[in-house]
């Protein structure tokens, strides 16, 4: 008899100590607050689960930090928690915050690289976002080993880093960033266009090498196939491009001004001096800038002059050259092919 009350007293203390464990754990699992109030929580690389579970409770995330602890050792996420940022609000139980922290549903910050951004733009755009380092961009995109295991060839990334709108997570590695880029490359840049390069006598390097110089010659769609075919004109006749914008891509620092001093500096982009393509791209052309030159409008001009207004008027004799200089450009710079 005295063995059954023993009995019935231990499971009616264990019945009790259950039901308390399970209250408590429904207790510190409850969200911390109002779902709609959102928290951006930063994990840099090197961060301990301890550490982190801290923090969800400085940022009033989570009832109880050891809590947090107890279930991630149980979990095993301790040992592999992703750094980055995680979007999380206090509507959230701390179950479902672990869950989301140990699958790695990491914040993507935006990032869209404008058509004709060369290199050192993009690396200052990562930069300026907190996304990689401008030094280690540049470093990268010379790296003749980097190059090669993106199945590339030539001595830069210039014209291969796809312009379009991309998803990063903090501290995403700088050469993770840049192969997303040039991947996006290789699936525009289709078998089709690499074939008309070669139909054209055109290597894909200089087509982007003429598609990155018209690119950053006009910013009007409708004026990019026939500006290509001015350049095409120019480079079968042997005319020198006298492109401004690969003059600037050679001057160091470049201050916003180009002048008659610079038309003469000893540079290959200097295409006032060298005839012919520079040795390659000034900027990451766009697809339309790229079809442009492997389609361009059949002309005779061989010259153009801005408007002042983004638009271009194109000659195809000197005289009607210098006239359009005259009428544009009497009291700026000029901006032309001549």
């Amino acid at each position: 008899m005295q063995g059954v009350r023993i009995f019935m007293a231990v499971l009616i203390w264990g019945g009790l100590l259950g039901v308390g464990a399970v209250a408590g754990f429904q207790w510190l699992n409850q969200p911390s607050g109002n779902s709609a109030a959102l928290h951006l929580i930063d994990v840099p690389p090197g961060t301990s689960f301890k550490q982190v579970a801290s923090l969800l409770y400085e940022r009033h995330l989570v009832q109880a930090p050891w809590f947090v602890t107890l279930l991630g050792r149980i979990q095993g996420l301790d040992r592999k928690i992703f750094p980055g940022e995680y979007e999380l609000h206090e509507g959230m139980r701390t179950t479902e915050i672990l869950e989301k922290l140990g699958k790695g549903e990491l914040y993507q910050h935006a990032v869209t690289i404008p058509e004709g951004f060369s290199v050192a733009q993009i690396a200052d755009l990562l930069n300026q976002k907190a996304l990689a380092r401008k030094e280690e961009v540049l470093q990268l995109h010379r790296d003749p080993e980097f190059i090669r295991s993106l199945g590339l060839t030539g001595l830069s990334l210039e014209g291969y880093l796809f312009p379009d709108t991309y998803q990063f997570a903090r501290y995403t590695p700088a050469d993770v960033i840049l192969k997303a880029m040039v991947n996006r490359f290789q699936e525009v840049v289709t078998t089709d266009i690499r074939n008309q390069a070669a139909r054209m006598g055109m290597t894909l390097q200089e087509v982007l090498t003429l598609a990155s110089v018209v690119e950053k010659e006009t910013g009007l769609s409708v004026e990019r196939p026939l500006v290509a075919g001015v350049f095409h004109n120019r480079l079968k006749r042997n005319i020198p491009l006298q492109s401004d914008p690969t003059v600037i891509y050679a001057i160091e620092n470049f201050d916003g001004n180009i002048r008659k001093a610079d038309l003469s500096i000893n540079s290959p982009y200097n295409t006032y001096r060298v005839r012919g393509l520079p040795p390659g791209p000034i900027a990451n052309p766009g697809l339309e800038a790229i079809k442009a030159v492997l389609d361009p409008t059949p002309t005779q001009f061989v010259y153009f002059v801005s408007r002042n207004d983004g638009s271009h008027e194109f000659s195809a004799t000197l005289a009607e050259h210098n006239r359009a200089v005259e009428k544009y450009q009497r009291r700026g710079k000029v901006k032309h092919a001549s």
